[in-house]
């Protein structure tokens, strides 16, 4: 929430904190505008002043060679001392090369020589190629030579080396006695670096007196630089480094003189480019004059700084001034605000008092200590009221916790009752069923025997195998009965043997496991027996098989093992079951055995692993259930070894 001292202090300095800002950056946008027209057009008069040196040294040349091709030392040198007489003039001039070529020599061949081959002298800046400086000399033609340099935001070239000239190209008409034809001279202007300094100490002066103004100067054949001061490094020029596509487009593509600020090299330059055409007409380099932007930015920068630390300086000594004049508005309405912050934290007794001030906004100040007072005293009826809640809360929250705890008592009595009721009825079914017919077949097999007398010796292998399978219904039924009620056949404290009753157990459900393509596999190596009632492990273990079978779908191997395993240092029995089926959903793993997760919508009730895991528990054991890697799932059953060695008629169970 925005303070009352706040907002006065902006309607007070707001024509100074809005106003003067936008009157700031009005006068210094216009005034960086000017700065900047001011720099460009120096930059245009540098650039004027470069290309006259370039005009003056191409008339000096010209001028020179008229002087020489009128001079009377030409017309007295005979023929046969021509390449002596013309090698010295041309080191007293300073060119690259200088020759005489007779006037029927002299057409056909570049436009300055058929100019003054018509009398008319000319000079030119002119490109030639490699072949062509090498024809004139190999000296020559090695200066010329650059490697290209890539270069950043440069028009992308596959070439690696510029071999061309570029040359001040000068010829003036011969009219001697005996000498009719046209003089030729040259200076090559790659890597001429006296020309180029000498262009850079004319434009800028100051710079070598140790002005401000660090400038540069460059000689471009095309987009490459063939004579420059721009370093690369502190004392490597950047020489065969190109210009970049945008300024290469403007000055060599449409024409244009170019004047603005451009990247050269590594920094940025206020630069101006000149266009240079050769005797053709053609654009074919360009001449190049620049001077650093950074200390020109860094000046306007400090202007503005200095323009704004002003600005901010007033703002920052208006504002004390006016806060002190309004201190005796501020001081009470702070007071207040302060008594509301502890309130708000909790401290009830928080009051103004006497605010020091007179008028509204003393009663205000009464009048917010009167409403604290009520609002005090309601807090404490709240807190009072809110204590006797919270025990009657926590009271009935007890009696509900002890009796959803009988619920779920009672729940998995009821489960288990239901489903001991339900396997009690079937088991009474099967024997009603079974073991009467096998009770008649049995005595007829005496009937059979008796009636036969000494002829049943005939037939006594096949009487003998109605006899055994008899034993096995019997065998069968008595074993059902035995899972159905294991409190009718055995002590909750014996000891039972593990292998013995997965055997049993194969022999239960082998009517099951034989209806499809499961091959059953056994390695039963324990050796020791465990606590635990036969009845309870052999309800384990079949359900566990049942959910292997029917998870295979009639096809795949089911496993059974047994073997002795200690468990945080205890001693004891692993019994593990596993199958080839698709195993169990990584997300179900942890679900398999919550009471009524089943996988067999409308066929199961979901309470067979939760009722196993109950019975293994509490037996002392440990039931888990993983996915192997190769598929399918093995589901592990632990108990603790028995302390007393079973009896020869528990084995015999």
């Amino acid at each position: 929430m925005t303070s009352v001292r706040f907002r006065l202090l902006i309607l007070a300095l707001a024509p100074m904190v809005l106003l003067m800002p936008l009157l700031l950056f009005l006068g210094m946008t216009r005034w960086t505008a000017d700065y900047d027209e001011v720099l460009i057009a120096n930059v245009e008069s540098d650039l004027r002043i470069a290309e006259q040196y370039l005009s003056r040294l191409m008339v000096q040349t010209e001028e020179e060679l008229q002087a020489v091709a009128g001079s009377v030392e030409f017309a007295r040198t005979p023929r046969p001392g021509f390449e002596a007489f013309f090698e010295e003039k041309r080191a007293q001039l300073e060119l690259d090369f200088l020759y005489y070529l007779p006037r029927g020599e002299a057409t056909g061949t570049w436009p300055v020589i058929e100019s003054a081959a018509q009398g008319q002298g000319r000079t030119e800046i002119d490109i030639f190629s490699g072949a062509a400086l090498s024809a004139i000399s190999p000296d020559l033609a090695s200066r010329a030579r650059l490697p290209l340099i890539e270069t950043e935001a440069a028009v992308p070239t596959d070439r690696e080396v510029e071999d061309r000239g570029m040359i001040i190209h000068s010829a003036t008409p011969v009219r001697l006695p005996g000498r009719d034809g046209v003089l030729v001279g040259g200076i090559l202007l790659n890597r001429n670096l006296g020309f180029i300094d000498t262009i850079n100490a004319l434009v800028y002066q100051d710079a070598v007196a140790g002005g401000s103004r660090q400038g540069t100067a460059t000689l471009f054949l095309e987009d490459v630089r063939v004579s420059t001061n721009v370093r690369l490094f502190e004392d490597v020029r950047a020489l065969g480094t190109r210009v970049s596509a945008a300024v290469r487009g403007q000055v060599l593509g449409e024409g244009q003189t170019w004047l603005d600020r451009a990247f050269v090299v590594n920094d940025w330059y206020i630069s101006g480019y000149l266009p240079l055409r050769d005797s053709f007409g053609d654009y074919v380099g360009m001449l190049y004059v620049g001077v650093l932007e950074q200390p020109f930015t860094t000046a306007k920068r400090n202007a503005f700084l200095a323009i704004l630390a002003a600005f901010v300086a007033v703002l920052l000594l208006s504002a004390p001034v006016f806060l002190r004049l309004a201190k005796g508005i501020f001081a009470p309405l702070e007071r207040m605000i302060r008594t509301m912050v502890q309130v708000q934290r909790g401290n009830m007794s928080a009051r103004n008092g006497q605010v020091g001030a007179s008028g509204e906004i003393e009663e205000v100040a009464g009048h917010l200590d009167d409403l604290l007072d009520q609002i005090q005293e309601r807090d404490q009826r709240l807190r009072s009221w809110n204590e006797q809640l919270n025990e009657r809360v926590d009271k009935r929250t007890a009696e509900l916790q002890r009796a959803n705890e009988k619920l779920e008592e009672t729940f998995r009595q009821l489960v288990m009752s239901e489903k001991l009721a339900s396997i009690g009825e079937i088991t009474a079914g099967v024997a009603h069923e079974i073991n009467n017919p096998v009770a008649v077949i049995q005595g007829n097999m005496d009937v059979i025997r008796e009636s036969l007398g000494d002829s049943s010796e005939t037939i006594r292998t096949e009487l003998g195998l109605v006899d055994r399978q008899i034993a096995r219904i019997q065998t069968i039924v008595g074993k059902l009965l035995q899972f159905a009620r294991p409190g009718e056949f055995a002590d909750l404290d014996q000891t039972v043997p593990v292998s013995p009753v997965i055997t049993d157990c194969l022999v239960l459900v082998n009517h099951v496991i034989s209806h499809g393509d499961i091959r059953v596999e056994t390695h039963l190596h324990a050796e020791v027996a465990v606590r635990i009632d036969p009845g309870e492990l052999q309800q384990v273990l079949i359900n566990l098989i049942m959910n292997a079978v029917q998870a295979m779908e009639e096809r795949g191997v089911l496993t059974l093992t047994s073997a002795g395993a200690e468990r945080d240092g205890v001693a004891g029995v692993r019994i593990t079951v596993s199958d080839t089926g698709p195993g169990i959903a990584p997300e179900d793993v942890d679900d398999v055995f919550a009471p009524f997760y089943t996988t067999k919508q409308a066929e199961g009730t979901g309470l067979g692993l939760s009722i196993s895991q109950t019975l293994i528990q509490r037996a002392g054991g440990l039931i888990t259930a993983h996915n192997q890697p190769d598929g399918g799932a093995r589901f592990e059953v632990w108990l603790p070894a028995a302390t007393i060695k079973p009896t020869p008629l528990q084995q015999a169970v």
